[in-house]
């Protein structure tokens, strides 16, 4: 039998583990954590300290930068959380698990103790793939196969998919009428496009979506004025509980993206509720989405108006089964605990280029601001 591990998991700091409303990275993390623990792993998890969590929670902040009602410095934090980490606790860990992407790579590069390093964003952008190439030798966990594509000569180890437990969403069969677009108001996911389909095919559509100040601007000026139609209705940014209940009951998930999707949990919250996705070929959609099978994978306007017009085709049941079969948490936790035994039986994760060669359960710690 394997000996249980001392695991820190680092969170970003803007939302809460796990989110109260919008938030990928935080969810996908808390579940991992979660996993862990019932696996009999010792796991320190650095978050904020409103977090939700049976491991032990570190804090630099006491409330999730986003929506907490003091303002403070999103990079200041951050690094400082990274400098608690590896300079005043690293001996308590045996591994160190960061989501945190470029802050982590310093100090990952210089530890006694190995970090895995999973990125979840896009790496398409010239600086973001120098930035990796200069610690290249780190081990990296890509979410799709195709996040990889811009900056393929690195140290990637594996690719380890997203996962919900199986209790999360509801299945149904008997959906309504409505499609669904749930997610961001972000130019990248073309939201205008989806409310165009829909008026175009005279289908009703639901839109649940959060919006980031900087994209206030986007969204006043090219999708505000769409939504004055009687198919369109804007429900604004949602919880969990609204969310549910949204992607059960919609016809369809309209995922009109126009970016390389590193992975996109919506998709598989709408397999795991018996949804068919509907989605522009880019990205990770054609790894998540079967074509034909679990919805249709779009090339072109007239492709989104077929895959439209035929979602009917499509089994609610199959959409249900191959989330069970490819994106349940317990799969996830699995493949990163034997990614971790990999590492430490290895010892190679300190060889980058620039190279020359017990803790308690549910105890928080408030480090840093109030």
């Amino acid at each position: 039998m394997e000996k249980k591990l001392r695991i820190a998991q680092i969170a970003p700091l803007i939302e809460r583990v796990p989110p109260k409303k919008y938030g990928g990275t935080e969810r996908v993390v808390y579940y991992l954590t979660e996993g862990l623990v019932e696996r009999g792993h010792q796991v320190t998890l650095f978050a904020s300290g409103d977090s939700l969590t049976s491991a032990r929670l570190v804090a630099p902040v006491s409330e999730s930068l986003r929506l907490g009602r003091k303002a403070h410095s999103p990079f200041l934090m951050t690094m400082m959380m990274l400098s608690q980490v590896y300079e005043k606790m690293i001996s308590e860990f045996d591994i160190i698990h960061s989501h945190l992407e470029y802050m982590t790579l310093p100090f990952a590069y210089r530890s006694v103790v190995p970090t895995v390093l999973t990125m979840h964003g896009r790496l398409d952008i010239s600086d973001h793939c120098k930035m990796l190439r200069c610690y290249s030798g780190i081990p990296y966990v890509s979410i799709s196969d195709a996040q990889r594509a811009p900056v393929q000569d690195i140290n990637w180890i594996k690719t380890v998919y997203h996962g919900y437990p199986s209790s999360c969403f509801e299945y149904n069969d008997q959906p309504g009428d409505y499609f669904l677009y749930l997610g961001r108001f972000s130019e990248e996911k073309k939201p205008e496009e989806a409310i165009r389909l829909a008026k175009a095919c005279r289908i009703p559509l639901k839109i649940a979506a959060k919006i980031d100040p900087s994209e206030r601007a986007y969204f006043e000026n090219r999708v505000r004025p769409l939504l004055d139609h009687p198919l369109i209705d804007y429900v604004g940014e949602v919880d969990d509980r609204q969310k549910r209940e949204l992607l059960k009951n919609a016809k369809a998930l309209l995922n009109t993206i126009d970016w390389p999707e590193p992975f996109g949990l919506v998709m598989i919250e709408a397999l795991a509720s018996g949804t068919p996705v509907i989605v522009r070929k880019c990205g990770s959609a054609p790894e998540i989405i079967i074509n034909g099978k679990t919805g249709f994978v779009c090339e072109s306007k007239l492709d989104f108006i077929e895959a439209i017009r035929g979602i009917d085709r499509i089994s609610r049941k199959t959409c249900r089964a191959e989330f069970e079969s490819r994106f349940l948490s317990e799969r996830m936790v699995e493949s990163y605990e034997s990614l971790y035994y990999d590492i430490l039986g290895a010892r190679t994760f300190n060889r980058t280029p620039f190279s020359e060669n017990g803790m308690a359960g549910n105890e928080k710690v408030i480090t840093g601001s109030k």
